[in-house]
């Protein structure tokens, strides 16, 4: 098997949680749908969309949507009876991230900087990133220090300015280099 095999597998197995199913709508396989896009709407622009059952990713064409109340209600295809649809109640929805729009060079996906190492522009090691916090105003990295953080933290939280403390992010070498002193 070569490599280029491999890694398609690989590929496969990582999902992007983008929604939530709620509770049947109506007789007929109806759903409520929870999104967490930006724009709640685009997880209709998806597919398909993996539902988790048992652990195994089923796949699951969207047959139609619309809004309903505040929210918005689904139809996949295939369910087409309540009972059915019942089974798929608080499940979670996820894509594959190859249907994605690519990013430009400077933008990202907050997932692809988890686990990047975070470093000052002096080259020390603050860690690694665990988390993103939505503040508001900015976004903050959760970056986990190393075990013998020589300033005794165990957490920092640095903001995602870019230019001003985010100098570089460096996909290919997993790396984030920030302007940022280490005693913070």
């Amino acid at each position: 098997m070569s490599m280029k095999g491999k890694e398609t597998m690989s590929e496969q197995k990582e999902r992007i949680v983008v929604g939530k199913l709620g509770s049947t709508y109506g007789i007929r396989g109806w759903l409520k749908v929870f999104s967490y896009t930006d724009n709640p709407e685009s997880i209709f622009e998806y597919s398909p969309w993996f539902i988790d059952q048992k652990g195994e990713w089923i796949e699951f064409k969207v047959e139609s949507w619309k809004r309903h109340n505040q929210g918005m209600v689904v139809k996949l295809s295939g369910l087409d009876v309540r009972e059915d649809a019942q089974l798929l109640t608080n499940l979670e929805i996820a894509i594959d991230p190859a249907v994605l729009p690519e990013l430009s060079e400077d933008e990202f996906y907050w997932r692809e900087l988890f686990g990047m190492q975070v470093v000052t522009t002096q080259g020390y090691d603050l860690g690694q990133v665990t988390d993103m916090l939505e503040t508001g105003s900015n976004d903050v990295l959760v970056v986990k220090a190393n075990l013998k953080d020589a300033f005794g933290q165990k957490e920092r939280l640095i903001p995602f300015l870019e230019e001003q403390v985010i100098i570089k992010v460096d996909r290919e070498a997993q790396r984030i280099e920030v302007d940022w002193d280490p005693a913070f």
